[in-house]
Order: C-alpha cells, then structure tokens, then sequence
C-alpha cells in the first residue's frame, strides 16, 4: 500500500479512538485490500500511537485456533504490536471507562532474551525454543469497540492493531514445564468461566512465536529482544498468543 494512503488509514483509525465511535471497516479509497496492506496500515498507526504510549516492547499473536480463524473467514493467524504503556503487571486495576467494549483473552506470554535469526525459510518452534528466556500467564487487554462480529472485516481489525489494548503479565518463570499439557483456568468470583490447554495455541505456544518470526522475517523485520544500553533499563520483548 502506498504510504499516503497508509497514513490516512492510520490518521481515521487514530480519530476513530479518539471519538470512542464504534468500529467499522475502513473505507475506500484506503481500504485495505489485502493482508499486507492490513499491516502497512498498522506500522503507520503504531507510530502514530507511540508518542503517547511509548516504545513497541512485544506483540501480541490472535486467531490461534481453528475456531476462531474459521469464525474470521481466515487461516492463519493475526499480529498486533504491544507499546510501553500498555503492559501491566499482575494486580493492575484497569478502567472500563477507558475502552469502548474491554475484553479479556487469557494466554501465555514468552519472553526473548536473544535475537531470532533472520531466514528466508519459516522459523519453527525448535529455532524458537533457544531464544526463550522466561513465559508466564497473561492477560490481553482487547479492544473491540463494540464491533459487529456478525459483519467483520478482519483486514480493518489487523489495521487497528489487531485491536491489542495491552497486556497485563505476570511474573516470568526461568524454568517451565511441557506446555503442551499445561492446563490453565479462569474464574470469576471463584467460579470456573473457562480453561485451556497450552497445545490450543497453535498446537504449542512456542508455535506461535515462530509464526510471529515468520511474519516479522517476510516483512524485513525480526524478531529481537531490545536492549537499551548500560544506562537504561535492559527490557525484551513480549509475545503472548
């Protein structure tokens, strides 16, 4: 997509939060027509949301399971990008008011401590597993706006940042166990709402780690951790799915 017509996109989405409207497709002439440009248009307006939420710090992997990208009229899945501000720890008190439809998404969270290897060839979990310094239990913070799942466009959804309203994380574990079996639930005043095994995300979580290298690589990124200097604080980067 050319750059203009990315950055308007970006420019409508940024209004569009701004205002708290509900969300709806991009429209032509900066509608995106395909998955690429659904990620032009994202670049632009993460760095539009940069100066008040700061660095990009992780991501965020979605559509992880056969159900959902099925629902998404999609196969594979969805990238967003988590900035500085947005990640909270365990314990944090978000405020409802600040969203227009907050949803919770319950995941694991990995941390890399060493830069990935660019390739042309996908990046497996096996390439990823070296790279792994911690994982922990998360929760994504989604913001929908109080989309019509019965009319989505998931091209506009990857544009508005895979709608990634942050993350709150708990703290990293140095050592795990096979993830694959690992069960986790969720309660709500102490009453089961859900659970999930780590082999729903992608089979294993590191799978989606590997997707997100892939995605990064075929985009002339990587996937890296960030070091700041011996003056500031050394952070790495976050992906949960």
């Amino acid at each position: 997509m050319e750059d203009a017509s990315a950055r308007r996109a970006a420019q409508s989405l940024l209004a569009a939060h701004k205002a708290n409207v509900q969300f709806t497709s991009l429209a032509p002439p900066d509608k995106p027509a395909t998955i690429s440009d659904a990620y032009d248009i994202q670049d632009s307006y993460v760095a539009l949301l940069r100066g008040e939420h700061g660095d990009a710090v992780g991501y965020k992997v979605g559509l992880t399971s056969a159900t959902m990208q099925k629902f998404c009229g999609i196969d594979h899945p969805i990238a967003g990008v988590v900035l500085a501000s947005r990640v909270h720890r365990s314990g944090a008190t978000i405020r409802r008011a600040d969203f227009g439809r907050l949803g919770l998404e319950f995941e694991i969270a990995v941390r890399i401590k060493s830069d990935v290897p660019v390739t042309a060839a996908p990046v497996t979990a096996e390439m990823i597993a070296p790279h792994v310094g911690g994982v922990c239990a998360a929760i994504e913070i989604v913001e929908d706006r109080n989309a019509d799942y019965g009319n989505l466009d998931v091209l506009s959804l990857v544009s508005d940042n895979s709608w990634n309203g942050g993350i709150v994380l708990s703290d990293f574990a140095a050592k795990w166990p096979d993830l694959e079996p690992v069960m986790g639930r969720a309660t709500k005043d102490d009453v089961d709402i859900g659970e999930g095994q780590g082999r729903d995300i992608l089979g294993h979580p590191f799978n989606s780690v590997a997707w997100l290298a892939t995605q990064l690589n075929s985009r002339g990124g990587g996937a890296e951790s960030r070091s700041g200097g011996d003056d500031r604080q050394r952070h790495e980067d976050r992906v949960s799915g």
